[in-house]
């Protein structure tokens, strides 16, 4: 039984939010959210979207289970107005207080 939980694990996608300086919302998938934020924050790995942008925050992640699924919720978000992904960044805490 541990080895499937383990291979579950291996196949965990989550779904990320990062906001630039600029306040532009990026959204991606990743096996690894902390290892991806470290790519896109040092430039090296990172989105070319991200580069110069910074800099950048982690505004949300979430476990959506498998790569297809992860996908899913990605290409719905990515077709939101700006608008309506603060508010539902909003919704689920991720939001950072307007200056």
């Amino acid at each position: 039984m541990a080895d499937d939980e383990s291979a579950a694990r291996a196949q965990a996608w989550y779904l990320y939010l990062v906001e630039t300086a600029a306040g532009a919302l990026y959204t991606g998938v990743t096996t690894d959210v902390a290892r991806r934020f470290r790519e896109h924050r040092d430039g090296k790995r990172g989105a070319r979207a991200l580069r110069g942008k910074g800099p950048l925050t982690l505004r949300h992640s979430e476990y959506v289970g498998s790569h297809g699924e992860a996908l899913r919720r990605e290409a719905a978000l990515k077709k939101l107005s700006p608008a309506a992904k603060r508010a539902w960044l909003a919704a689920r805490g991720g939001e950072a207080p307007s200056s």
